[in-house]
């Protein structure tokens, strides 16, 4: 039998974890202005001048980030800034209990900006975690009682095990429990008028759903083609076999058909797996099922206090901003986003989830070679008022949602307001969705004049980049986004529907998205698409893309005016390649000097019987037949109808195509037809070789 000390931060304090400091002589680090210093051996009421404590005790390193930002702003208070100022973190673990917020008065400026930053060498962690030992086994569980949940104080919804996110009880363990049918309306005792329970309640198969203990506890996550929605359980009618919940979810259920997907979690009966875990609010008791292998008189196990860990907090409606602020090389984990009593619920891309490093009204500011993993949200949002932002190299996974957000859902009502002008390059985002499936790679709302470039986005449930968000033919402030030299690949997973390795929304003029790698994008049933312009996309440039191995299309519009698809290539769609889905009375697309490359005899797609749309000096190939099959026509009767007219049906002589190696050969057709060359040895990730090489290490 085996005890550990169990260590509860239960205020705004750092502390170190796992390692023994002593009192050693390290050298200030020369800088272009004035260095302070945090360590876990630190004490706030020194100078922060010393990267170490001074022999007698007397002067040393602050001892937490917040006592640095403090000392700043007396040094501002007092002085002004008249040096650049660098904060350097020393290595350790510095844990806390909500975000480390930043306000105006914590800015810097241009020619004088403030860092915050690892000291060289060191790896330091800021942790929103609670390290909880003590565990003691029983059976084939380890279990251990934490007094805050007992008492109400401390909920939390993920658990990590030697840095590795273990599962909540769940059943089934694999797969889904599906839907048996739509809730009866019922009626309103009052005023005698039917009442829909389409979003608040659905029919189950006899025995999947049961009259447990703890209902309230109990989670039920149900899947609606592009999202999901996670519920607290009110009532179970055995009789009927109706559950009901505490609030609705944004989508009907069974609005895309029968047999709706779901499966509960958070049931202590469900605890029958290694790997998964189960926390009795009641009793306070945290139960966890070892993995085969797993010493837990050793292991580290944390649970999540924090819900967001830096908060750049400025007004923009009063022009007040948080400037020239920056963070590098740190270590950013362990936040969560408790699933609150009516359940949680969005239309899209986990919308309502914010950054675990989040920003309203930062300028000039930035997030560069940091870690943000462990998170049970998105990796970091710049929002409304965001303007002039970097985040840049960030190693960003392991998270609840999606990884970059910028701009907000609806248009912004003045330029202070609006959120433009930031890059996101050369981030690695993946593995993604751990609580709310929908979260996307990088998402953009609303905003303008945005780079994305050179990021590698994989292993998520739904798309990995999304830019727009405006439906139809509104009025949109975004655009003039460029996204460049991505690499986007094994999206959805099979888990969500309606989704892409890009999927844009609304106007979006000056929008170009070239050099791009989109693959291995695999949707449940419908929507698994490289390249998706969906509801009005207009306006968006589409040129030198690779986009293969998808579902149901390389490239698919839902509906939009005019945008030009041009020197693309699309090969190995499981259905349709170019797939068109709403007729319309303008252009929907040019769609030039493209090759098509396929295998399975399914060119296009869905509708293209109005023959508004532009298609030539593209090169079809489908290697399964000698014809090609345009909706029902040969490539004659097509150009017969004006499309297609200098196109042809040929072998582009790839390098080695069915391995996916789409550099031409020098006697290629398609380039005597225009097609240009995609050079993609620019695409993905750049800088030191380890980093470049960081995402083939991924196992799937």
């Amino acid at each position: 039998m085996h005890a550990a000390r169990i260590v509860f931060c239960v205020s705004l304090m750092l502390i170190s974890s796992g390692y023994c400091y002593g009192v050693r002589a390290v050298a200030p680090v020369q800088v272009d202005g004035f260095a302070l210093y945090v360590s876990p051996d630190g004490n706030d009421a020194w100078s922060g001048n010393l990267p170490s404590p001074k022999a007698d005790g007397t002067d040393g390193p602050f001892a937490t980030i917040s006592g640095a930002r403090d000392a700043i702003r007396e040094i501002k208070r007092r002085d002004g800034i008249m040096k650049p100022i660098t904060v350097f973190i020393r290595e350790g673990t510095y844990r806390v209990t909500g975000p480390i917020v930043f306000t105006p008065q914590d800015s810097g400026t241009e020619q004088h900006p403030i860092t915050y930053a690892a000291y060289p060498g060191d790896k330091p962690i800021v942790s929103g975690g609670r390290v909880t030992a003590g565990l003691n086994k029983k059976g084939n569980l380890w279990t251990v009682e934490l007094p805050d949940v007992k008492s109400g104080d401390w909920r939390f919804g993920a658990l990590w095990v030697n840095g590795k996110r273990r599962t909540v009880a769940r059943t089934p363990n694999d797969g889904y429990f599906y839907t048996a049918g739509k809730a009866s309306s019922v009626k309103n005792p009052e005023t005698g008028e039917e009442v829909s329970r389409e979003k608040i309640a659905f029919k189950f198969k006899p025995g999947d759903i049961k009259p447990w203990d703890d209902l309230n506890d109990i989670l039920v996550v149900a899947y609606h083609s592009w999202e999901t929605s996670t519920h607290r359980i009110a009532s179970v009618d055995t009789e009927s076999n109706v559950v009901t919940f505490t609030g609705p979810a944004v989508w009907p259920f069974e609005q895309w058909g029968e047999n709706q997907r779901y499966y509960v979690e958070n049931l202590r009966e469900a605890l029958d797996a290694p790997g998964e875990w189960y926390l009795d609010r009641n009793t306070g008791i945290l139960s966890y099922w070892p993995k085969q292998g797993e010493d837990m008189s050793r292991a580290e196990v944390v649970a999540p206090v924090a819900t967001q860990l830096v908060l750049l907090q400025g007004d923009p409606g009063k022009e007040q901003f948080v400037e020239h602020l920056h963070f590098k090389d740190i270590r950013f984990m362990h936040s969560d986003w408790p699933i609150p009593p009516q359940g949680h619920s969005d239309p899209q891309a986990a919308f309502s989830v914010p950054g675990a490093i989040h920003a309203v009204g930062a300028r000039y500011c930035s997030v560069e070679g940091c870690e943000i993993s462990r998170v049970g949200t998105y990796g970091v949002w710049f929002a409304l008022g965001c303007k002039n932002n970097r985040i840049v190299q960030n190693h960003i996974h392991d998270l609840g949602a999606g990884g970059v957000r910028i701009g907000e859902g609806r248009s912004s009502n003045n330029d202070a307001e609006a959120a433009s002008h930031n890059l996101i390059d050369n981030n690695f985002i993946h593995d993604g969705g751990k609580i709310f499936r929908a979260g996307v790679g990088v998402w953009i709302g609303r905003s303008s004049h945005n780079t994305v470039s050179h990021n590698e986005v994989s292993d998520l449930d739904y798309s990995g980049l999304s830019i727009g968000w405006c439906w139809g033919y509104a009025p949109s402030t975004a655009n003039n986004n460029l996204i460049e030299h991505n690499h986007v690949h094994h999206i959805g997973r099979g888990v969500l529907s309606d989704m892409g390795g890009i999927y844009t929304l609304g106007i979006s003029p000056g929008t170009v998205i070239r050099y791009n790698i989109f693959h291995d994008i695999h949707s449940f049933s419908y929507g698994g698409w490289g390249i998706y312009p969906d509801e009005g996309s207009t306006e968006i440039l589409i040129e030198n893309n690779i986009a293969y191995n998808t579902k149901t299309g390389g490239f698919h519009q839902h509906y939009g005016r005019e945008n030009v698809v041009r020197n693309n290539i699309f090969a190995f769609s499981r259905e349709g390649q170019i797939i068109r889905s709403r007729e319309e009375d303008h252009i929907s697309f040019f769609f030039e000097r493209n090759i098509v490359y396929f295998n399975n005899g399914q060119l296009l797609g869905s509708n293209w019987k109005n023959g508004n749309y532009r298609l030539d000096y593209n090169c079809y190939w489908d290697t399964s037949r000698p014809e090609v099959d345009f909706k029902g026509m040969s490539l004659k009767q097509w150009q017969a109808k004006g499309q297609d007219v200098h196109s042809i049906v040929a072998d582009p002589l790839f390098v080695n195509g069915e391995e996916f190696d789409f550099r031409l050969k020098p006697d290629s057709p398609a380039i005597k037809l225009g097609f240009k060359p995609i050079d993609m040895s620019e695409n993905g990730l750049y800088g030191p070789p380890e980093w470049v090489a960081a995402p083939r290490k991924i196992a799937r």
